[in-house]
């Protein structure tokens, strides 16, 4: 398998970095290719502007989705971008590898997506979810996450890791394409005993090597929505007025 790691953690002796060390020893020793993206380390610019295309569509104006498709059309994308892009599309497996930070992906992990899921390249045309440019593929968030389990709960403060991944989860992977893996969540890394993160360490090591079988969120399939991307089944736009159950692009 080709496994394309994305990590986002400014500080190398992280517990984020020692989860993409284990990842990335695990896999080679067992025949796997494996990129990796440190984000940090290469001084990854997350700004999503015009410095991101070699071409020009509109020069009055900046229209980003404009301009993503026209780049797209004439291969138009800055060498630092398209080398990333290219990793993507050479993977089979996609790791994201990032603390949460204020419930969400850290900026420079969030301007990696932005720039390069570009429409044209990671979608457009009606190309999502299962219908998706990277169906077939899986991919899966590993995250961490400075309080304890319980505070992440139905019943805990800070509400389900589910619904706080969901918009990366859905919204970014499965929209995309990828069939999503459940994602592997270490709770207060900072205050585990030696002992612990060893275990976490080794739990991590069988999930990647696993990532072909590994347990998978469900996604929603297109045949099952009618042309205003509502579900046929008693669902209309009507019962749904904030659109909520209908699936929205990356951008409005």
């Amino acid at each position: 398998m080709r496994v394309f790691i994305v990590h986002a953690h400014h500080e190398a002796k992280s517990f984020n970095g020692a989860m993409t060390q284990t990842a990335q020893r695990a896999l080679l020793a067992a025949g796997h290719e494996v990129l990796v993206s440190d984000l940090y380390a290469m001084g990854f610019d997350p700004v999503s502007d015009r410095r991101n295309f070699t071409t020009v569509r509109d020069p009055l104006l900046l229209r980003q989705q404009t301009e993503e498709s026209y780049a797209s059309e004439h291969n138009g994308f800055v060498p630092e971008l398209q080398a990333e892009m290219d990793k993507l599309f050479w993977a089979e497996a996609l790791i994201l590898q990032f603390p949460l930070w204020w419930f969400g992906l850290p900026a420079i992990l969030k301007g990696w997506v932005d720039r390069v899921f570009a429409v044209g390249r990671a979608y457009g045309g009606r190309r999502w979810f299962d219908r998706g440019v990277f169906a077939g593929r899986r991919a899966m968030c590993s995250v961490t996450v400075g309080g304890l389990a319980p505070m992440y709960s139905y019943s805990g403060i800070n509400g389900p890791m589910s619904a706080i991944l969901f918009p990366i989860n859905h919204g970014i992977l499965a929209f995309t394409g990828f069939t999503v893996v459940e994602p592997f969540v270490v709770h207060g890394p900072g205050r585990i005993t030696p002992a612990q993160r060893s275990e976490y360490l080794e739990l991590y090591r069988y999930r990647v090597l696993g990532l072909a079988s590994a347990n998978v969120l469900p996604g929603p399939n297109t045949a099952d929505y009618d042309e205003s991307l509502v579900r046929k089944a008693g669902i209309s736009p009507a019962d749904d007025q904030d659109g909520s159950r209908v699936p929205a692009a990356r951008r409005p």
